[in-house]
């Protein structure tokens, strides 16, 4: 029998079965279908909140712990692994013409570099930014990851490790035994352990309907494209009006995303290529001569004002949950898998844990 059992093999599974089995655990973790293939594999990899000055202090903790600890985090994935998650800090503009002040109190407050804008400002750092707007944010500090290269590299650090990683192997129920939970149920048995924790994204809400107290998640699809550019032909991430623009080191530049309440399907829809491909190209005329190389979408795990569920189960001692990040699960992630695994091995967190608790109000 193995110390924990992690339910859920995304970002916010492998950095929890990560900071787990660096304490000294035997960590046994289950995926669903092929690792971190869901929002983790989808999303962007800018390591902020999009307009984090919008969201309440407990997303702001996480944030800052992780923004402190990814370039070293990174480097050492690279060295253990020679997997690049490729840790750029490109910088990021925002347009919220109505928000500078209040953005410019959450940065001194936070100690976040920013900078205000005009459109000729915006020219100068973003070129091919056509007809940019009046005003923009500047924050140059702020980084980004290539997702995919990440997720591979934990995963092949994990295993060099030797955590115990079943793919293809869903969670179908809970072992419960007078109260006291065994472990998870499979299609080929139950897998037992000291401990479980649940890190399902987006399906952790839906899992947990078995549970009193269920996790309060829901599944949002964002739909991205990403086009075959040219190294400097974007030099900075861009959000404008919730799309945003995010160039990779090779010259591929990805645009989205959608927001879309469409339960569990995450189906590509010719509207949406359209609506994104439009945007794209009228923001970056320049854009219109590459090919669009592919079209995705996936499914964020929404928890009510952003907040992520990261906690013991009030009712069952023995069972955890990390899960509910929406947007921000790699941004989040290092800090909210320490927290875990502090909770798990009754460590002293750094961070207060009450924001994150299942019955914590979220207003």
């Amino acid at each position: 029998m193995s110390d924990v059992l992690i339910a859920g093999g995304g970002v916010i599974g492998l950095l929890t079965a990560r900071a787990l089995h660096k304490a000294g655990a035997d960590v046994i973790l289950i995926e669903r279908g092929d690792l971190a293939r869901e929002s983790s594999w989808a999303g962007g990899g800018i390591i902020s909140p999009l307009y984090p000055w919008r969201y309440p202090d407990s997303v702001t903790a996480l944030a800052d712990d992780s923004q402190r600890v990814y370039p070293e985090l990174c480097d050492e994935l690279y060295e253990l692994t020679g997997i690049d998650p490729e840790y750029t800090p490109s910088g990021l503009i925002v347009t919220a013409p109505d928000e500078f002040s209040r953005a410019l109190h959450w940065c001194a407050q936070h100690r976040h570099l920013l900078y205000p804008l005009t459109a000729e400002g915006i020219a100068e750092l973003e070129p091919e930014r056509k007809q940019p707007p009046e005003r923009a944010i500047w924050m140059p500090g702020i980084a980004q990851v290539r997702n995919p290269r990440l997720v591979k590299a934990l995963a092949e650090d994990l295993k060099q490790r030797g955590v115990h990683i079943r793919t293809h192997t869903p969670a179908t129920g809970l072992a419960l035994s007078d109260g006291h939970l065994q472990g998870i149920k499979t299609p080929t048995g139950p897998i037992q352990a000291d401990t479980t924790v649940l890190a399902m994204g987006a399906w952790t809400g839906e899992f947990s309907r078995m549970l009193p107290n269920p996790a309060d998640i829901r599944p949002v699809r964002g739909q991205m494209l990403l086009f075959r550019g040219q190294p400097g032909v974007i030099r900075h991430m861009m959000l404008e009006e919730n799309r945003y623009i995010i160039p990779r080191r090779d010259g591929r530049i990805l645009f989205g995303s959608t927001l879309e309440e469409t339960g569990f399907d995450k189906t590509t829809t010719k509207i949406a290529r359209e609506e994104l491909a439009r945007l794209a190209i009228h923001r970056y005329p320049v854009l219109d001569q590459y090919e669009i190389e592919h079209h995705w979408a996936g499914l964020r795990p929404a928890a009510p004002a952003g907040i992520p569920y990261i906690c013991k189960h009030p009712q069952i001692d023995n069972l955890f949950i990390n899960a509910g990040h929406y947007r921000n699960g790699v941004v989040l992630g290092p800090a909210s898998a320490k927290l875990l695994a502090d909770l798990v091995l009754n460590r002293k967190p750094d961070i207060d844990p009450a924001p994150y608790a299942l019955d914590a109000p979220r207003g």
